[in-house]
């Protein structure tokens, strides 16, 4: 939706029957950012080694940042942890503005 610019996704992303998050965000994507739901589930790690079985995705629709984290307060705490830091660059970057120097 281009009214927004980045949509945050909690829950879904694990592999119960009933997760379905990423599926469905994946359909809605023009492309992935593989990367960016690496880091998120890196960032997790060292507290919680299952971290490893979210299967959330991350990528752009339209010019919209599409970010799945954990249901978690800690998996989200992680998440928002990974996102501070390349969310500035990401929007710049969605709407066209050059690199930074």
């Amino acid at each position: 939706n281009a009214d927004h610019d980045v949509i945050v996704t909690s829950g879904g992303t694990g592999i119960s029957p009933t997760d379905s998050t990423p599926q469905i965000t994946a359909a809605l994507l023009d492309y992935e950012l593989p990367g960016l739901a690496d880091a998120i589930r890196r960032a997790g790690l060292p507290h919680v080694p299952t971290s490893v079985l979210s299967r959330g995705v991350c990528g752009v629709a339209g010019r919209t940042l599409v970010v799945n984290l954990p249901g978690s307060v800690g998996g989200v705490r992680d998440g928002l942890g990974v996102l501070t830091d390349v969310l500035d660059h990401a929007l710049d970057q969605l709407h066209g503005k050059d690199h930074k120097q």
